[in-house]
């Protein structure tokens, strides 16, 4: 019994000594960090029973022992500690409370939520590196069951540096700070950079960084640069989106972003990939853009992008800034299959210009074989893509409604790769050809997409499908159609300069919507809609029934015989006498001189300047006359009387001079035959006075032997209908408009 209660006392005492440490001495991770520099220094292994701190001297220490316990470990000073074996720690069970899911089904991949604070910090001005080269040298603990990697249960926080040399695959867990996490080259591990990271710092990749797995998505949103001197792979789980937001640069030859991508899933890069010529490791950056765009000495500026079966996007419609800056020799960019074919989009919110061409080669030799793959031009306000490269990618190239997509620019000519029914251009929005040089060929274009041609070399339309239903321009230089292509489809045709050529291939261009402008059509019109006066037409001109010429205050020149059999439309508020040469751009309003310049307001014969009809293009004597109207003839047009002379301008012209401002009715020079023609009115509304449409139409008839129609067809909006003999009065409808028939 005694024995029993000197035992209970005992017992007691002991826990009274107990309670009492533990009222005064809290364990040591709850009264602040314990110093273990000694212990490191000396080599010897460390327990953690809290938060620890190695405060490091100058210069390296090279640490042979291991950490184990429970707590956070933080490492400061101004040298760097050298870990050659593996440790193992965890924090404590209080401030353990993230939460790690495997999510997808059959299709597993692995999220981590609300990540516990970091149990490994490196703080500015120290280094910590994970090994020296070997497989061992990493902190961390793996207690969760994940697929295809180890994800690492001690997050990191780095306001310093931390150094990844080793050769094995390795995870860090969630990586918080704003310093240098560095990789050195050619030691061939593997990062698993999982999950949504809150870093800010600058990464450094040596070797390989997995930035996205089927097994993972990776998020980087704060990430300021990427120093990319090895592989950087992005990859993502089933249907996930991947964000890189960064900007990449690379000092040496050989380094290279690949990107995967499973069913559903995409990638978006909205920084850039650029070289670097200073700023170290800390702050990689470029002295000058345009190094970019010029071979350095040894190649070391060239970078590259593999797209292996991936949905990648450059830009997110919020910046203009090209995410592979540079030419052929020094940016590479592969289309690649793999479980799919590829696709890649240019978003952008402005202009940018693709220097390289696409191929699918082997890494740096793009153009060993096309690219397995398709391009999108997306159509956010502002997108103008230049392609300054021949592009070597067989797939098909989009460009949406609102986009634009450029061919050649200063920089270079461009053009895309055609021959077979993949390699199609779907355009719905613009298709501009600009090269200056180098004749480009586009045989399938369809879309609902405008087409503009203003370069200085030739772009080819060729074979029936080319469809696309928006305007075609010429601004300059020549856009020919061959094998079979037309632009029966396009919404509206346009020459805007004297340069603008339309070569059809000898055969006449079929207009069955509208034609219009100043240049030249090489090879002869055939309307079926509408045409204004301007332009210079090599070749015969046909006007069907169905036709409209509309006279724009600038004569059509043709090279050749004028068939009409349709209508004449004149502007609604033409002057009395709206007349320039071809390539004037005098309109409707305006009153210019047979040449172009302008005159006083029509209101005496001197003040009328002369009215140029039709200007003969050749050389040659104009030989034929208009019927019943003979040189000197006279003609009222507008409430003035003019003589026609087909001797006019450069002296072979068909052109009306003024000779009286109060005719009483149509008088005849010497020798006509006296049928005459009625005063007309335009297409204008009732009682305004405006050009007849004879001396314009017949004018059309009389190169290359005058063949004129016998019936010139008008609808009820003031265009005639003439015949061959007599003339029949014409009648008013209600709007005012004449309707009948004039002969003659």
């Amino acid at each position: 019994m005694h024995s029993l209660t000197q035992k209970t006392a005992a017992a007691v005492g002991a826990l009274a000594t107990t309670v009492g440490l533990t009222l005064t001495a809290p364990p040591a991770w709850a009264a602040g960090p314990r110093d273990v520099t000694e212990d490191v220094l000396a080599g010897r292994d460390v327990t953690l029973t809290g938060d620890t701190v190695v405060s490091l001297p100058p210069g390296t220490t090279t640490y042979a022992g291991v950490f184990r316990g429970e707590g956070a470990l933080t490492v400061r000073g101004t040298g760097a500690l050298v870990l050659l074996k593996d440790s193992d720690f965890t924090l404590p069970p209080s401030r353990r409370h993230q939460s790690v899911r495997i999510r997808g089904g059959n299709h597993p991949y692995v999220t981590t939520t609300a990540p516990d604070p970091p149990a490994v910090i490196v703080e500015r001005g120290a280094t910590l590196q994970y090994g020296d080269g070997g497989t061992t040298g990493l902190i961390g603990h793996f207690p969760y069951d994940t697929p295809a990697f180890h994800l690492n249960q001690d997050n990191i926080r780095v306001d310093g540096t931390l150094r990844l040399a080793l050769k094995s695959a390795y995870n860090l867990g969630t990586i918080t700070g704003s310093g240098l996490i560095t990789q050195p080259r050619f030691l061939w591990g593997t990062w698993d950079l999982s999950g949504a990271h809150p870093f800010t710092g600058v990464i450094d990749n040596g070797t390989q960084v997995n930035a996205g797995r089927p097994e993972f998505a990776t998020s980087l949103p704060g990430v300021r640069k990427v120093l990319n001197q090895g592989t950087w792979t992005v990859d993502t789980p089933l249907g996930q989106t991947v964000t890189m937001g960064m900007d990449f640069y690379q000092r040496e030859y050989g380094s290279d972003i690949n990107i995967q991508s499973r069913p559903g899933g995409k990638v978006i890069l909205t920084g850039q990939y650029s070289w670097s010529d200073r700023g170290g490791d800390t702050d990689p950056s470029l002295s000058d853009p345009a190094l970019n765009w010029t071979p350095a000495p040894k190649h070391v500026n060239k970078r590259g992008i593999n797209i292996k079966g991936a949905d990648v996007h450059w830009g997110d419609g919020s910046t203009h800034r090209i995410f592979m800056p540079g030419t052929a020799e020094t940016v590479y960019i592969n289309l690649l299959a793999a479980r799919t074919r590829s696709k890649l989009t240019l978003d952008y919110d402005g202009p940018v210009t693709l220097g390289a061409p696409i191929g699918g080669g082997v890494f740096h030799d793009t153009l060993s074989a096309p690219g397995a793959g398709d391009v999108l031009i997306a159509g956010t306000p502002g997108n103008d893509v230049t392609f300054a490269a021949a592009q070597y990618y067989d797939g098909s190239t989009t460009v949406e409604k609102g986009a634009v997509l450029r061919l050649g620019s200063e920089r270079g000519d461009g053009s895309l790769l055609m021959g077979t029914d993949r390699r199609r251009v779907v355009n719905n929005g613009t298709l501009v050809a600009q090269n200056r040089s180098t004749p480009a060929t586009l045989s399938r274009v369809g879309g609902s997409g405008s087409f503009v041609q203003s370069g200085t070399a030739t772009t080819t339309l060729s074979g029936a499908a080319v469809t696309y239903t928006g305007t075609t321009t010429v601004e300059k230089g020549t856009l020919a159609l061959r094998d079979g292509a037309t632009l029966a489809n396009t919404r509206a045709i346009e020459l805007t300069s004297p340069g603008a050529r339309l070569d059809t291939g000898g055969r006449a261009l079929r207009v069955t919507s509208s034609l219009s402008g100043v240049g030249s059509v090489l090879g002869g019109v055939a309307n079926e809609g509408v045409v204004n006066g301007g332009l210079t037409v090599t070749g015969d001109y046909t006007q069907t029934a169905s036709g409209q010429l509309r006279f724009s205050g600038v004569p059509l020149r043709v090279r050749g015989k004028a068939r009409l059999a349709g209508g004449l439309d004149l502007p609604a508020a033409a002057p009395a006498a709206t007349t320039a040469s071809a390539g004037s751009t005098a309109s409707s309003g305006s009153t210019a001189s047979a040449h172009g310049s302008a005159s006083p307001s029509a209101t005496s014969p001197t003040a009328r300047p002369p009215v140029t009809v039709l200007d003969h293009a050749g050389t040659a004597a104009t030989t034929g006359t208009f019927d019943g109207l003979p040189e000197g003839a006279e003609v009222r047009l507008a409430g003035a009387v003019y003589r026609i002379s087909y001797r006019g301008g450069d002296g072979n012209d068909v052109v009306l001079t003024a000779v009286t401002d109060t005719p009483t009715g149509l008088r005849h020079g010497p020798g006509s035959a006296g049928a005459g023609f009625p005063a007309t009115q335009g297409a204008g509304s009732a009682g305004s006075e405006q050009f007849g449409w004879w001396p314009y139409v017949l004018a059309l008839g009389m190169l290359g032997g005058l063949v004129v129609p016998a019936t010139l067809r008008t609808s009820g909006n003031g265009r005639r209908r003439a015949g061959r003999s007599g003339t029949r009065p014409a009648r008013r409808d209600g709007r005012g408009h004449g309707r009948g028939r004039a002969e003659g």
